[in-house]
């Protein structure tokens, strides 16, 4: 049995997500609903392999923006191509400006409450870019997409963390061609990108 069918991921039903208020596309009102979502009487870990294909629950995923600020070229964010290596076979090779992952139990002992995000959230970042550079970080908004299969089983949380330095650089060979590009030049090739990228561009650049 591979890692993937073996780990346990942090969830919150559906049902509690359309409680707070079902949406699709981009939510900048990320406190509203972490205050719900991440309460303990909602949370649970679940085998990987099952809920990828139950939309009855919304596995939550840290989605990490790296944002800097050239002064001659102006706003520019990191990006990258997905390798074949990582966890989501339904988004390999797809280019991507999120960085972050499923929340797993092993990250807070199987506790469930906003530590065991958060401890999860670091986790995943110390895991796959090696952050060289001081930065300020906000969250910014959800995501939600029931318009494609891997978006009805996840809820993106937006990070946007804007760096001093474009000094990030991946640790995982599958963050294959990263680098900090101007996000005019992303918006003209936001056809290569994810859906969650794409949405991102929309709500947060276009």
């Amino acid at each position: 049995m591979s890692q993937v069918q073996m780990e346990r991921v942090l969830v919150v039903p559906t049902s509690v997500f359309h409680s707070i208020g079902h949406f699709q596309g981009f939510s900048t009102e990320s406190k509203r609903y972490l205050d719900g979502l991440l309460r303990v009487e909602h949370l649970s870990f679940l085998p990987r392999n099952e809920v990828e294909e139950d939309p009855g629950y919304k596995q939550l995923i840290p989605y990490v923006i790296f944002r800097y600020t050239d002064p001659r070229d102006g706003a520019m964010v990191f990006q990258y191509t997905r390798g074949t290596g990582q966890g989501e076979g339904r988004l390999h090779r797809k280019r991507s400006i999120g960085i972050g992952g499923h929340i797993s139990s092993e990250d807070a002992a199987n506790r469930c409450d906003t530590d065991s995000y958060e401890i999860g959230l670091h986790r995943e970042l110390s895991e796959e870019v090696a952050i060289e550079t001081p930065y300020d970080a906000a969250c910014v908004g959800l995501i939600n997409d029931d318009e494609t299969e891997v978006g009805r089983v996840h809820l993106g949380v937006v990070h946007l963390y804007d760096v001093e330095q474009p000094a990030i650089s991946p640790r995982e060979v599958d963050i294959a061609e990263a680098g900090f590009e101007p996000i005019d030049a992303l918006l003209a090739e936001s056809n290569q990108f994810e859906t969650w990228s794409r949405i991102c561009f929309e709500s947060l650049f276009g």
